[in-house]
């Protein structure tokens, strides 16, 4: 018997316990995702964090890999593969958490018309578990190649979004429907208004008990709040006056408040994540709506960068919600780029120095307190092309980045200069870049890294192969 008043294994019921009994704490068990039997599983190997991979960015959108018992370098013959499983296209990363893959496809039927589908993996296997499809129509979505967003798993739940905007909430072991919503018809959101139609991109948040969305309904509902066990609408917020965007929707706690972050096209706004209350707005003119790469925070400064207007750094007051421009990139040019231009890289921050991808696939170096470059090199993606790509991640002292030719990077970040530690074939490139390109196509999808594995798709297969250090 222990000092909480239970012995022995740790059962959901014991967690239950731990966490003060009723219905609120069912509830909070999970939404934490908390899953026992992982728990007792690490137990046996406590020298080695794992960590599962529930949203875009990992955990907290952050970008950020944390597990170990991680490879140094490579292997010489490469990665070893567990499983491929066929899968159709998409642009959507797969997310992974208690056990099971999920990631979204789409097969077009009757042009510009289709069929979407969530399906739910094995992660050991790859077997498919389970598949929820819906009709899709892509008129007037640019790049008409499948689903954005990645899937948001929330405990007992997973949160998918198709490209013209549809949202469900299912059943994470069964694939069966909880709630659902159509922002068109539900929302009376007009896709064909968008200046540049990128289609629904943006994942959903879960906060407590609260499903966030970017909507772009009308009235003044360019973000909904929904409840995360009935779907009903909780609030509402922002004008849709300016056009949605693509942003991922990210929660920070700044200034001793926890504040909502959505980037559109228009400006970088903080609201309150309870109640949808603007706490404050920054203007910050984005070209082609392309708010693609996620905020990052680091300390009190927040950065953003997109492809035609540059980089903007805010610092984050301290002392309430609020915050101040602390410098932006003087460029509005893709070619004459003075700071970072990401096309769809989130860029890391690691003390005083911004790593990042800009417009022409250049890996640059940027001084955090000023934007001054302070490097830059072709190497990361090799062809200085439009819109070459990639996607970072930080995992401790190194970078792991998956370049758009399908290739996995170890880099080594040092403001004296890029320093690759080796590189390895990770995925074949299959999606039209709608430009000219070295080897045609292009792979501008978002991994997941999860229990020592990298989890990546293209518009044929989804695979997952070992990171960890024993190649397993």
């Amino acid at each position: 018997m222990d000092g909480y008043g239970f012995s022995g294994r740790l059962t959901r019921r014991n967690l239950l316990r731990l966490l003060g009994g009723g219905a609120s704490a069912g509830w909070a068990a999970d939404t934490l995702g908390v899953n026992v039997h992982a728990i007792q599983a690490g137990a046996t190997r406590s020298s080695v964090r794992v960590e599962d991979w529930p949203e875009v960015g990992g955990k907290g959108r952050l970008n950020v890999w944390n597990e170990t018992g991680i490879l140094d370098r490579f292997p010489a013959s490469g990665l070893n593969v567990l499983w491929r499983t066929p899968i159709r296209a998409g642009y959507a990363g797969p997310a992974v958490a208690n056990g099971r893959v999920f990631v979204l496809d789409w097969i077009e039927t009757q042009k510009p018309r289709g069929t979407e589908r969530a399906l739910a993996l094995d992660e050991k296997t790859g077997t498919i578990l389970w598949t929820h499809e819906w009709t899709a129509d892509y008129r007037g979505i640019s790049w008409p190649v499948g689903p954005r967003a990645t899937p948001t798993v929330d405990g007992d739940r997973v949160h998918v979004v198709g490209a013209d905007g549809k949202l469900f909430c299912l059943n994470a072991a069964t694939g069966a429907v909880n709630w659902q919503k159509d922002y068109v018809k539900d929302y009376g959101a007009d896709r064909m208004k968008w200046a540049y139609d990128w289609g629904y991109a943006s994942a959903p948040i879960v906060d407590f008990n609260r499903v966030i969305a970017l909507v772009d309904g009308r009235p003044n509902a360019k973000v909904v709040a929904f409840d995360r066990s009935t779907g009903a609408e909780v609030w509402r917020a922002l004008s849709t006056e300016t056009d949605l965007g693509v942003a991922q929707p990210v929660i920070i706690t700044a200034g001793g408040t926890r504040q909502l972050v959505v980037w559109h096209p228009g400006a970088v706004a903080a609201l309150d994540p309870e109640t949808g209350k603007t706490y404050w707005e920054q203007p910050y003119k984005v070209g082609g709506s392309m708010t693609v790469a996620l905020p990052v925070k680091s300390g009190s400064d927040l950065f953003f960068t997109t492809f035609y207007d540059g980089p903007l750094m805010l610092s984050l007051d301290d002392k309430k919600p609020a915050a101040t421009v602390a410098w932006k990139g003087k460029s509005d040019s893709e070619i004459q780029t003075d700071g970072l231009h990401a096309v769809i890289t989130t860029p890391v921050i690691i003390g005083d120095y911004i790593y990042g991808i800009c417009s022409y696939g250049q890996f640059r170096c940027l001084n955090a307190k000023t934007g001054e470059r302070v490097w830059e090199t072709q190497a990361v993606t090799k062809e200085r092309a439009r819109w070459a790509s990639g996607v970072i991640v930080r995992h401790g002292d190194r970078l792991f980045i998956n370049n758009d030719r399908g290739e996995l990077i170890i880099v080594e970040p040092n403001p004296a200069g890029y320093k690759e530690i080796g590189r390895t074939p990770l995925i074949k490139p299959t999606s039209p870049p709608q430009n000219r390109r070295e080897l045609v196509n292009v792979n501008w999808m978002y991994p997941a890294y999860a229990n020592r594995h990298i989890y990546a798709r293209n518009d044929e297969e989804i695979i997952c192969a070992s990171l960890a250090a024993d190649g397993q």
